[in-house]
């Protein structure tokens, strides 16, 4: 084989036993890597029903098949369990060295089962598989972590993914760091595995990567990079996503006050631009990155002094206008604080936005929040109770069960402005006046994601009217999701995108010039439709149906109050019309439930056994 090694590791963290399960080329070239891949091991090596927080819960790996290879931003990986957040299947992506590691040691997969008895931290080394103590590492940040285990090792270039403090309390969207910032955030997978005691997974690979026709690969990389080191990626190496900012503010789509409105007056401070101009050190990149996107942040006095870390837009979002703060200084040491704690910052700022909100109007009082004063835009404040939801002290051990869980057990009327869908937070593009991407946000696996979905781009780019209800949007939900799962399992950095002039036949192309393995256009296209109904399986066997493909009250119930979007909401006949269109268009019953022959029709000839209808 070229590029993939056709080995899959298993580890069962209770018997601490160890086995490499084989897969062929025809298997490699179904679910591709990254997130096809982990969702497939996934599947095949869990029960239906069971905790996802039990030592049942299994946690896959998987790298790209780009990984360690001269395709650009091809060094990612992708993870998958069943999330604690949502019930359902939960993917999680991150990149850089750690993901090309897995390659080096001559793996395409992890699948890690079980619990350990005791905290404990996993080091591969190539074929050796070490279950190293990790008492003395309880308590420490994912940096301190990384660092720890690669002194202790004696060797700085064994790569390290880890979990911090919010991970071993199993808060539930922690998350899991490698390389010094690189998260697979969302969904819980820090969570799931600080379930099963384990602290860190270190990793050094001494396996060559080779790749089938080196040569012409090459050519078509180069002129990628250059392409890639131009106009389409502009944003990103200058201000970065949070370049949205502004963007989003006019096209009152900027979730603020926990999406009470989509327009703020204070929105310039915190736009990318002043960031740029006040706050930003210096840029860098992931492992074989090109464009180098991650813009980082640092405070030079004031309370905050010294706080340091990269800033997205989705952090900015959640942290900033979602909580009402336009003090940069408390976004940036929000932002360090979750990295440090290793929590997702998306979840983290839209459930502290959803305690102030309850705090606001009275649900919450002081004596509940431990004395903070936690009304909209007060920094202080919200500082201390991210450090306590990292802990899970006091509220904090309400809030760190996201907003799904907090609202119910709360009541009050709570529930209404709980911003989830199946219990994962939502994402930073107000989708009352994105109909396409609020369908998306709907039916989304995962919850209301814009990475998994990208449906967002047919309403801002003009595809369709982004105000109106029409079936079309039935068709562009169901493409871009098949879209993005070819990006997500390739892997690919979505930032990439604007490269292609044809993307499935280039695309499709480096995969074949990189592995060998023969792949078309039309069956790449194939592919990320049978992934997406892989992951949608999957959440049928958990239980899914229909009604769980929803949005949140507020999306449904309360209007845009002022912008260009002003009077927008999604009222529930137009997304069950929506919904209509969506399953018609992946050729689903009406009850959103795969067919068999649509299984079979896509090589899941075991899944239609299962859940086919």
């Amino acid at each position: 084989m070229y590029s993939y090694s056709g080995r899959i590791l298993h580890i069962d963290l209770s018997s601490k036993e160890t086995s490499v399960q084989t897969v062929s080329e025809e298997f490699l070239k179904k679910y591709l890597g990254g997130v096809g891949l982990a969702s497939k091991l996934l599947y095949d090596n869990i029960k239906p029903g069971i905790d996802p927080l039990s030592p049942e819960n299994v946690l896959t790996f998987s790298a790209s098949a780009f990984g360690g290879t001269i395709v650009p931003v091809g060094t990612k990986h992708g993870i998958a369990s069943k999330s604690p957040l949502t019930g359902f299947l939960g993917d999680s992506l991150s990149s850089s060295y750690w993901s090309q590691t897995i390659k080096r040691a001559g793996y395409d997969g992890i699948v890690i089962k079980g619990k350990s008895e005791d905290l404990i931290y996993l080091f591969i080394d190539d074929d050796d598989v070490h279950f190293k103590n990790a008492k003395h590492l309880a308590g420490l940040g994912c940096f301190e972590t990384e660092e720890a285990i690669r002194d202790e090792i004696g060797d700085q270039n064994v790569r390290v993914c880890t979990i911090g403090l919010a991970g071993e309390n199993l808060v539930k969207f922690a998350c899991i760091s490698n390389d010094r910032g690189r998260k697979a955030g969302r969904t819980g997978q820090g969570a799931v595995m600080g379930s099963k005691n384990l602290k860190a997974i270190a990793l050094r690979g001494s396996k060559s990567i080779n790749v089938a026709n080196p040569e012409e690969l090459s050519k078509k990389c180069f002129d990628l990079m250059k392409i890639a080191q131009g106009t389409p990626t502009e944003k990103y190496r200058i201000l970065g996503t949070p370049a949205n900012v502004l963007v989003m503010n006019r096209l009152a789509t900027l979730p603020t006050k926990n999406f009470q409105a989509a327009t703020w007056d204070k929105a310039e401070l915190v736009s990318g631009e002043y960031l740029h101009e006040h706050y930003v050190e210096k840029t860098v990149a992931c492992s074989g990155c090109p464009i180098a996107c991650e813009h980082i942040a640092k405070v030079e006095d004031g309370p905050y002094k010294d706080a340091r870390t990269k800033v997205e837009y989705e952090s900015l979002f959640a942290l900033g206008p979602c909580c009402g703060i336009d003090y940069m200084p408390a976004i940036i040491k929000a932002c360090e604080l979750c990295d440090f704690y290793g929590m997702d910052t998306m979840s983290t700022g839209v459930t502290v936005a959803w305690a102030m909100e309850c705090y606001e109007k009275g649900i919450f009082t002081k004596k509940d929040t431990g004395g903070l004063d936690i009304k909209f835009g007060n920094h202080e404040p919200y500082i201390k109770l991210i450090e306590k939801i990292a802990k899970r002290e006091g509220i904090g051990d309400l809030l760190a069960e996201g907003t799904k869980r907090a609202s119910e057990k709360i009541g009050k009327g709570s529930k209404h402005f709980a911003m989830n869908v199946k219990g994962l937070e939502c994402a930073g593009y107000d989708p009352r006046g994105l109909k396409t991407f609020a369908l998306g946000c709907a039916v989304g696996t995962r919850g209301p994601c814009h990475n998994r979905s990208g449906a967002y781009e047919a309403d801002i780019k003009g595809w369709t009217d982004r105000f109106t209800y029409d079936k079309e949007k039935g068709k562009y939900a169901a493409e871009r999701e098949n879209y993005a799962a070819t990006f997500d399992s390739f892997v690919l950095c979505k930032f990439i995108r604007g490269c292609f002039e044809d993307y499935y036949k280039e695309a499709s192309d480096l995969y074949t010039l990189t592995t060998g393995i023969e792949m078309t256009p039309d069956e790449l296209k194939k592919t990320g439709e049978r992934i997406w109904n892989l992951k949608k399986a999957f959440n049928i066997r958990e239980g899914w149906t229909r009604k769980d493909d929803t949005l949140p009250p507020r999306i449904m119930k309360d209007p845009i109050p002022e912008g260009v979007a002003k009077g927008h909401l999604i009222k529930k006949k137009d997304l069950e019309f929506l919904k209509d269109a969506y399953y018609k268009a992946r050729g689903w019953t009406k009850d959103g439930m795969i067919p068999k022959e649509k299984l079979v029709e896509l090589g899941l000839d075991d899944i239609a056994k299962e859940v086919g209808v």
